[in-house]
């Protein structure tokens, strides 16, 4: 039998049925036990603004555009817990696919809804959302805390700016940043 040198030394028992030479077959020794599927639960808690913050999104389009943007997270095999937000923007707590990269789907959600909320009003023509975002991660045990900030954006947004709520975030979470390129 031709084996790797030194392989015993790191695998121990394991190099004598695990690693077969190319073209052995082995039915010796215990039975390898594949993974058969890919598992992942990540949660993520989304956050972008309007294009310069503006307070665009007013009381009875919010609703149909948290729905919208549910449905878009849904559709690219994302489960939404919650999508909220007050006029100038939106809060997001995704279960993240396993399939997806974060990237990927916050331009698939902005351009989406983007499109989407032009379609709504003549007012919202021009409507677009900032080029940044903030993601965080978030532990399953710390969902329902994340669940009911998203639920009272109004009252946090008497007190707090977005971009306070942002700075918050990113202090939170230990993200380095600039601020000139914070914003747009």
């Amino acid at each position: 039998m031709n084996r790797a040198v030194g392989a015993g030394k790191w695998f121990g028992a394991l190099d004598s049925w695990a690693m077969p030479q190319a073209g052995i077959s082995r039915a010796v020794g215990p039975k390898l036990i594949a993974m058969p599927q890919s598992l992942s639960l990540v949660v993520i808690h989304v956050i972008f603004s309007t294009k310069e913050r503006r307070a665009l999104l007013d009381a009875a389009t919010r609703p149909k555009l948290h729905a919208y943007l549910a449905t878009v997270a849904r559709n690219a095999g994302c489960e939404c817990y919650r999508a909220g937000g007050v006029a100038d923007h939106v809060h997001l707590a995704l279960r993240l696919s396993r399939t997806i990269t974060i990237a990927g789907l916050v331009e698939n959600l902005k351009t989406a809804s983007s499109k989407w909320l032009k379609s709504q009003s003549p007012g919202l023509a021009a409507f677009s959302w900032q080029r940044g975002y903030g993601c965080f991660s978030v532990g399953p045990t710390d969902l329902e805390s994340l669940l009911a900030y998203i639920d009272r954006q109004e009252e946090h947004h008497r007190k707090r700016t977005f971009e306070d709520e942002l700075r918050m975030f990113l202090k939170k979470y230990g993200v380095e940043h600039d601020e000139v390129y914070l914003w747009d």
